[in-house]
């Protein structure tokens, strides 16, 4: 089994990459770096490469590099779903970002289309301790990864929640109004309710079918105001007094919550050692992958950022031992070039450095 691989990577005016051009030979990639040399800002290229604001969920004027302000672009070949294609994207200074595909203007769904992108980064680190908004997001990250049209219908979702939202502050009392609006929430949220619902069941499967030494989770959904039923749309009408009251919709998908049980210990994963909680999103993501590679024959593209920082070294061997094992194209961070010895010619390797405000790569 083959994975997704992108075989060149070019950057303008990137975040501190003025400019940068890198071609990959198809084995996993360590990068390593001091602190600030530009490691992250390469997989968060990678990241554009598949719809959405990237691995730090950046606005596009948080990529141009300063001081040139002139915008910025990525370009890459890749071989993805149908084969190779040439991706770009980019944006200038106060405009949206576009996106051409094989030279013709495309949407960022297009991109999901051809390819699928994983990432893991320090930030997630908090996803069991923090609030429920980051898990959602993990979550509907991974269902993207299934289901290139899951953003489309999360964000017709919102647009249908904030408009309601909208006449409840502007004391609004026509019911056909907010009539329609909830049909839309209706009926968008129940495609969102679906995909991830297959998702915990893929992911599950992926989990009972592998041999690996990172530790399995048994995921749920849950719902603190309960989830509206089969019809959603008759009970945000239902709640309608209560929730201009509240002056936003207190039920529907929004309000889901990831609860995530350590199997091995029948804890709530929240209530884990960092170590533990670090290995059980390892042990997801690479779940994700495995799910994606049985599904569409492709191990998607992973980016690990800090990845091998806290694991022991055991841990760490096993890590790349799975992605090899995977056929995934593994694009890894480390301030310490030792912290990839194990994988030794299984990988490519990238040295980062930051001279003079700007980031220098030897490849």
């Amino acid at each position: 089994m083959g994975g997704l691989l992108v075989n060149a990577l070019s950057l303008s005016h990137f975040r501190s990459h003025r400019g940068l051009q890198l071609e990959f030979d198809g084995r996993p990639v360590a990068i390593s770096g001091a602190n600030g040399a530009g490691k992250t800002n390469i997989l968060e290229a990678v990241s554009l490469l598949s719809p959405g604001r990237g691995l730090r969920g950046a606005s596009s004027e948080e990529f141009i590099r300063r001081p040139e302000a002139i915008g910025w672009k990525i370009s890459a070949e890749v071989t993805g779903a149908g084969g190779y294609h040439q991706l770009e994207t980019w944006a200038e200074p106060a405009s949206p970002r576009q996106v051409r595909l094989d030279g013709k203007a495309a949407t960022q769904l297009a991109l999901g289309q051809v390819m699928r992108v994983l990432w893991l980064v320090p930030t997630m680190d908090r996803l069991w301790t923090e609030g429920a908004e980051g898990r959602r997001r993990f979550l509907d990250r991974m269902a993207l990864s299934f289901f290139p049209d899951h953003a489309e219908a999360a964000l017709s979702y919102e647009k249908a929640m904030r408009q309601r939202n909208r006449l409840f502050r502007d004391e609004v009392t026509d019911p056909h109004w907010y009539g329609a609006l909830e049909a839309r929430m209706s009926e968008t949220g129940a495609i969102l309710a679906a995909n991830r619902t297959a998702v915990l069941q893929r992911l599950t499967q992926a989990q009972e079918g592998a041999v690996s030494a990172f530790p399995r989770a048994e995921l749920t959904l849950s719902f603190p105001e309960g989830d509206g039923g089969a019809d959603l749309a008759q009970a945000l009408a239902a709640s309608r007094r209560r929730d201009m009251a509240a002056g936003r919709a207190l039920i529907g998908p929004h309000r889901a919550d990831l609860e995530a049980i350590y199997s091995a210990r029948g804890v709530p994963v929240a209530l884990c050692s960092t170590g533990e909680q670090k290995a059980l999103l390892i042990s997801l993501i690479l779940a994700n992958a495995r799910a994606l590679a049985a599904d569409t024959g492709f191990a998607p593209i992973l980016l690990l950022d800090e990845v091998a920082a806290h694991l022991d070294a055991g841990r760490r061997a096993a890590l790349y031992d799975e992605i090899c094992a995977l056929g995934a194209q593994a694009l890894m961070t480390g301030t310490d070039a030792s912290l990839f010895d194990s994988l030794g010619d299984r990988a490519q390797t990238l040295i980062v450095a930051n001279e003079n405000g700007q980031s220098k790569v030897n490849q």
